[in-house]
């Protein structure tokens, strides 16, 4: 198997090599780091690049698995991690020149788990400074492009971490979700983006921005790397105050239920206004296709859906706010100034205004809720626009101009403020070469359901199996 072909392979099917002895760790590791080495100069994925550990565990993979040890799924899988991800040893920047020298003493929850699960460090991801942007952005680290075109943004803000699976880089990256910031990125890159239920995942040593709307998560290839994904990451962990204890599916086995049976809503106020024709006909031919496959679908409604935006930002600037208070004080210089005036921003929001938000974000929640009587997803586009070029400012929509950011996370902020699990998957390409994003939601907890239906969409078409012409360019 050539080192292009291995790259392309999805993490399932990685695994069915190892088992064959047709590919090596070592050999899918050298691979994935000529890549990062050929593509991310150009790129800026990479923030930090752990070539040395990541042939270390390569090789200790490769022995255990010749002694017959077995640690999953994810055993000898090259994987990469969002730059504020605590690794004990490895810097730690959060996108920040703040951090710029900074090593923890211990790993995340999250990135433990990945360990013990025999998986192999690439590397660290760039991202928008302290995953307060939906660009990607970073003036010292450099501006992380898109896959598809590099004169593009990736999303954010787990921009890198998008990049490195759309290109092969990794098999797997994490990121985190405050406002859409997996699946912007999984969208905007073709790859496919998967927001938890809050709670499901720990936070604990993962840099924070909002105590209340944080999630973490992978950006893979297929549902089905997802879904072996968070079999890892799942679970209780006492060191985060907002970690659900649970009993946990097998979310692989589940995939296989199909969609027949299920009732899928399209929300008939607020979330198709401001997308463009293209890529609302893009998202109803996807409904279509689950229609066919055995979904009921139907109107819903979220009366308030339009409360979410500002809701969302009023809650996140303030806690944000609070958790920069110190650097803030000591180190505003040295904050990028787009980042460093939103969390100034933040301070400025009062205890009233807090409170106002925190109730509007309820009235939201209770409305979904209510939806969700009714149906058992909420389906939409991701974003409603494809990728804008670094700098754009405005898009013309139905013929009006608007501001580029304000659209950016707009269609799924709403699913922050619910903390139910969500997941972006490739529904196709628009006439400008870009991806666009299927976005399904469910309820709290029925985070099978929603990877169920993705993956009976995913396999119903083939955009998933598009990679970027940047992989095979010289």
């Amino acid at each position: 198997m050539g080192n292009e072909e291995i790259l392309d392979l999805s993490i399932h099917e990685l695994k069915e090599a190892y088992l064959n002895k047709r590919v090596s760790p070592v050999e899918v590791t050298e691979s994935a780091l000529t890549r990062i080495r050929r593509l991310n100069g150009d790129l800026k994925a990479f923030i930090t690049v752990t070539d040395d550990i990541a042939m270390k565990q390569a090789k200790k993979a490769e022995e255990e698995m010749a002694r017959g040890i077995d640690r999953g799924m994810l055993h000898g899988v090259p994987i990469a991690l969002k730059d504020l991800y605590d690794t004990a040893g490895i810097l730690t920047t959060g996108g920040s020149p703040i951090f710029q020298d900074n090593f923890p003493d211990t790993d995340a929850t999250t990135v433990s788990k990945l360990h013990e699960s025999g998986t192999v460090l690439l590397g660290k991801t760039n991202l928008h400074e302290f995953a307060t942007g939906s660009t990607s952005d970073n003036a010292t680290y450099g501006t992380c492009r898109n896959a598809w075109d590099r004169e593009r943004i990736p999303g954010g803000s787990s921009g890198g971490s998008g990049v490195a699976v759309a290109t092969g880089m990794a098999f797997m990256a994490m990121g985190s979700d405050t406002g859409g910031s997996i699946r912007s990125p999984a969208a905007l890159n073709g790859v496919v983006g998967f927001k938890p239920t809050y709670g499901l995942v720990s936070r604990a040593g993962v840099m924070g921005l909002s105590w209340s709307m944080d999630h973490a998560g992978p950006l893979t290839k297929t549902v089905k790397d997802a879904a072996h994904s968070i079999q890892v990451l799942a679970g209780y962990d006492p060191k985060d105050p907002t970690s659900v204890d649970m009993k946990l599916p097998d979310f692989a086995s589940e995939l296989e239920k199909g969609l027949k049976g299920l009732r899928v809503g399209i929300p008939r106020e607020y979330f198709f206004q401001e997308c463009t024709e293209e890529v609302a006909g893009m998202v109803y031919e996807a409904i279509s296709v689950l229609e066919k496959l055995g979904a009921e679908v139907r109107e819903v409604s979220i009366p308030h859906a339009e409360l979410a935006p500002p809701s969302h930002f009023a809650v996140i600037l303030s806690e944000a706010a609070v958790v920069h208070k110190r650097l803030l004080r000591d180190r505003i210089d040295e904050y990028d100034r787009d980042v460093g005036g939103r969390l100034l921003a933040g301070s400025l929001i009062s205890a009233e205004m807090y409170h106002k938000a925190q109730r509007v974000r309820s009235l939201i929640d209770r409305e979904v809720k209510a939806a969700m009587k009714e149906v058992d997803l909420l389906v939409t586009a991701n974003n409603p626009i494809t990728a804008p070029r670094i700098g754009q400012e405005l898009v013309n929509i139905r013929g009006r101009d608007v501001w580029v950011m304000s659209l950016m996370s707009r269609l799924i902020h709403i699913h922050n403020c619910t903390g139910v699990p969500a997941i972006t998957v490739p529904c196709g390409f628009a006439s400008d070469g870009m991806p666009v994003g299927l976005h399904l939601a469910g309820r709290l907890y029925e985070d099978s359901t929603v990877l169920r239906a993705a993956h009976g969409y995913e396999q119903a078409t083939s955009w998933h199996t598009k990679r970027p012409p940047v992989i095979t360019s010289k």
